[in-house]
């Protein structure tokens, strides 16, 4: 088995773009087919989900306990921008989800 770099790792823990294929390119059997292709794997989107939802949390409880028990608010919001940049990726992949699983698909 390879091995792979940390790096590659974390960036595919935390994001999809790597799983699936362009639907964008190629004639019509071949844009059939990517499009095929990510619908079967369309339910790792969830997946994706939980995770940035988890650390939505995470640094969601990080910027609440540096603001009560370090009693500084400037140093919080280190901790609650990403927490709260983390809505919008939610909405993209859910959009993306609703997109691939439910939509009916069109060419």
């Amino acid at each position: 088995m390879q091995d792979i770099a940390f790096r590659t790792l974390l960036y595919r823990y935390f994001f999809f773009g790597w799983l699936f294929k362009d639907a964008n390119r190629g004639n019509l059997l071949e844009r059939a087919a990517a499009l095929r292709y990510n619908r079967e794997h369309a339910h790792w989107l969830l997946t994706y989900m939980r995770r940035w939802a988890w650390c939505g949390l995470l640094f969601y409880g990080l910027g609440c306990a540096t603001e009560w028990l370090l009693q500084s608010p400037g140093l919080s919001v280190l901790f609650y921008v990403p927490g709260a940049l983390i809505v919008p990726v939610n909405a993209v992949i859910g959009a993306a989800w609703i997109g691939l699983k439910v939509l009916p698909a069109t060419f």
